[in-house]
């Protein structure tokens, strides 16, 4: 058993429980707990006198279900079993007492359809009616799995959420018992959920609830890991949503959710008064429903948008007018790596009570505007036109193109031992991403003219890097470029490119965060413009000299990095004893300058 609880972050399987309570009373303000029971309350209960009071709840492990919808505008308290189990009738029995005492004008119970919890439920609500509270309760059966339900009915889901805000609402706006129970019956039997799990979960100190081999999925499973209706291999996100979407709202499947589907067509593209493209979107009546994605428990945020993007898209398709959208953790099972599809359908008068205010942590902060139809993207703004001075071909051109060709060359000679250093000091991938700027550089030489203006070959290049070179390299050579560009737009003398070259090399520092010294490229490429700074006083017979000479500082301030601390990048979090060999960085940066030297020599 200890070591079943030692997969989880627990202190003890017998105290979870009690603890996560805690937790979450501890972080909430507006929270408080019912002494002696497992019973999650608000904590301003004097605001729901001649109101009607709320209790829901069932067993843990479903977190943030059922406390976290505590609040204002939905639940008054929540009571919670062990993990998996229903509360106890007492603990139920006490809160109902508590909220009635409390001036509730009565107290409904929200139950999902479980025997356990119908039966306990039942057990306190018959209790409290002999004690003259006011109660009554409803049940939640949303479950769309099994196209013949059995005796039981069908489970209570996530789609109980749903029924949380708008008997929360209704309660909040003054409504009696009666009135209120009469409208949440009425909006369960236009709730539908469906799940698919990739793997089990386990109860802390337990083994695994079920078996689920790798690669498969498992489709219609329970909450608890109750066995499912089908197991297959598994699929993307698009065709899981299909399969959940089209089994929910199969007429032949006796617990499917009827789903009216209208048409919908998209007309061509055209402007808009903006001047931008536009794809608008029509719909015939269709139903209009509220969709929530819920993550089981282990999946990933991504997984999650990914999977609401292709529930919005197959709904659409189908016609179907998608008001609102819950994403993210809901009704969870523990650790169990999956999701389910909810779906209600609404009126207006349904939808203004979803949209009505709450204060329960564990509700997200929706939009408030249908989403089906509108417009997702917003056109970039142009760039700005080339200044008409500039022109794109010029006296340096030729001597440009050469000097790129030259760049290109060593740095593709150069891809593995780059590789082979970083592989010490990184991911081992320095001389890849310089093998793809230089074959990004090549294809550009064949496709573009180059300007013969400094200073926007320099920016063309910035920008050439940024899309195509990729990681830390990419955005420090598009910096430095960047920066030096504007200093060489009017003139390319020597004190140009002495400015040119402090502000990229100042750029770099103040955006990269390193500096000479911090085992990074920096160490050849700072020593190097230190020397070239000279092209400010220098005529121009001396230039070659003096490149020659930054060459040789970056050979030197390369070679150096093989006894330097690395203080920054991911070298950084390795052990110094581990880094015996110069920083790839600083080795490309001194094998550019030289292919540089090399070609101007000989023009």
């Amino acid at each position: 058993m200890m070591e079943q609880v030692r997969r989880k972050l627990l202190n003890s399987a017998d105290r979870c429980v009690d603890e996560a309570l805690e937790g979450l009373v501890r972080a909430n303000g507006g929270l408080t707990i019912l002494r002696g029971h497992r019973v999650v309350l608000r904590s301003d209960l004097e605001r729901i006198k001649g109101k009607v009071a709320l209790l829901s709840g069932g067993g843990s492990g479903h977190e943030p279900a059922h406390a976290g919808f505590i609040g204002v505008g939905m639940l008054s308290a929540a009571v919670a079993g062990a993990v998996f189990a229903s509360p106890p009738p007492g603990s139920v029995l006490a809160t109902i007492l508590s909220l009635w005492k409390g001036g509730a004008s009565g107290v409904l119970l929200i139950v999902k359809n479980y025997t356990g919890d119908r039966l306990n439920f039942g057990i306190a609500l018959e209790q409290a009616r002999a004690q003259g509270v006011p109660v009554e309760m409803v049940v939640v059966a949303d479950d769309c799995a099994f196209a013949e339900p059995s005796k039981a009915g069908r489970r209570g889901l996530c789609g109980t959420i749903f029924i949380h805000k708008l008997a929360g609402a209704l309660a909040e706006r003054g409504f009696t018992l009666d009135e209120i129970v009469t409208r949440v019956n009425k909006a369960i039997k236009n709730i539908g959920t469906l799940g698919v799990s990739l793997s089990p979960c386990s109860v802390p100190g337990c083994l695994p609830t079920f078996q689920l081999p790798p690669g498969e999925m498992e489709l219609g499973l329970g909450i608890h890991g109750e066995p499912g209706i089908k197991r297959s291999k598994v699929v993307s996100a698009d065709e899981v949503v299909k399969i959940i979407i089209e089994h929910m709202t199969d007429s032949s499947n006796k617990s499917h959710l009827p789903l009216k589907s209208g048409k919908m067509t998209r007309t061509g593209l055209s402007r808009d008064g903006g001047e931008g493209l536009r794809c608008t979107l029509y719909f015939s009546i269709g139903d209009q429903v509220v969709l929530c994605v819920n993550n089981l428990g282990a999946l990933s945020c991504l997984e999650i948008a990914v999977l609401s993007r292709a529930a919005i898209l197959c709904l659409e398709e189908c016609g179907v007018v998608v008001a609102r959208v819950m994403s993210g953790s809901f009704m969870t099972s523990l650790e169990m790596a999956g999701m389910s599809l909810s779906l209600m359908t609404v009126d207006e008068e349904v939808l203004r009570l979803f949209d009505a205010e709450t204060s329960a942590p564990a509700w997200p902060n929706l939009s408030t505007v249908s989403l089906s139809g509108r417009s997702l993207f917003l056109e970039p703004a142009e760039k700005p036109d080339t200044p008409a001075e500039i022109d794109p071909e010029g006296s340096l051109s030729s001597v440009l193109r050469l000097v790129l060709e030259s760049v290109c060359k060593t740095l593709l000679e150069h891809q593995e031992d780059l590789n082979a250093l970083d592989r010490a000091a990184g991911d081992g991938d320095c001389g890849s991403t310089h093998a793809l700027a230089a074959h990004a550089m090549q294809e550009w030489l064949q496709m573009q003219r180059i300007s013969g203006n400094l200073g926007q070959f320099l920016g063309d290049l910035a920008l050439l890097l940024q899309e195509r070179m990729g990681g830390s390299s990419g955005a420090l050579y598009c910096l430095f470029l960047s920066a030096a560009a504007p200093h060489l737009r009017q003139s390319c003398d020597g004190a140009a490119w002495a400015k040119a070259l402090l502000a990229g090399i100042e750029a770099m520092k103040r955006y990269g965060g390193a500096k000479p010294g911090d085992r990074t490229m920096l160490d050849a490429l700072c020593p190097a413009v230190d020397e070239l700074m000279k092209l400010s006083s220098a005529a121009p017979g001396g230039y070659i000299t003096i490149l020659q000479a930054a060459v040789e500082k970056a050979d030197f301030g390369a070679e150096t990095t093989c006894r330097l601390t690395a203080k920054a990048g991911r070298a950084s979090y390795i052990a110094s004893q581990h880094l015996t060999e110069p920083d790839p960085g600083a080795v490309a940066v001194a094998a550019i300058l030289k292919a540089v030297l090399n070609t101007l020599k000989h023009e």
